[in-house]
């Protein structure tokens, strides 16, 4: 009896760590007109935020998309498909306010949006710490390589791609009853678009 115990929590605890390790290596890669920017990503603190930005980075949505807003010594601004600022996927989603976490350094990845819950394809990535930023908007990564690139990126620069490297399986199905409206309106904006 004593083994069967230690032996199912031996498994839970594997079990436990390898969600761990699955999450702590969700990366995104965002190659641009001036390099390549790779950013480690928060599912854990912001699962629905990064299930939206995995969702549309692989429908290839950001793809070939300007950084439509640049404010040197603050931020690169990008993910607007009219390219205007005022563009977006056609749907919000709520804020993932997590107090840990700060826009307390270069790097910081975070969704724009036009005040609270109104998240839904723009994002920015800091130049420098911005605290006043804290509380306003979702942090859900940080640059880990290429914060040269994000510094030299200028208004119209472009996205050409933006690939995720790590297991997806478990944070998408998480957010499934919200995938599937965002593909669902994603998908009437597409045809209508063709």
């Amino acid at each position: 009896m004593l083994r069967k115990i230690f032996l199912s929590f031996f498994c839970l605890m594997f079990l436990m760590t390898g969600k761990n390790v699955m999450a702590d290596n969700l990366t995104a890669t965002i190659d641009t007109s001036k390099g390549t920017i790779k950013i480690k990503l928060f599912p854990e603190q912001a699962p629905l935020t990064v299930a939206n930005f995995v969702n549309l980075a692989q429908r290839k949505y950001y793809d070939g998309l300007k950084f439509h807003r640049v404010i040197k010594d603050f931020m690169i601004q990008g993910g607007d498909p009219t390219g205007t600022g005022r563009g977006g996927p056609g749907y919000r989603f709520k804020d993932e306010i997590n107090p840990t976490l700060k826009h307390d350094k270069p790097g910081m990845l975070s969704m724009a949006n036009a005040g609270p819950n109104t998240n839904g394809s723009q994002f920015f990535i800091t130049h420098v710490p911005t605290p006043w930023l804290d509380g306003k908007h979702t942090i859900f990564g940080e640059v880990t390589e290429g914060q040269s690139v994000v510094d030299t990126i200028e208004q119209n620069d472009v996205m050409t791609t933006v690939t995720i490297e790590g297991n997806t399986d478990a944070l998408l199905s998480g957010q499934s009853e919200h995938l599937d409206i965002w593909n669902k309106t994603l998908d009437g904006a597409e045809k209508e678009n063709s």
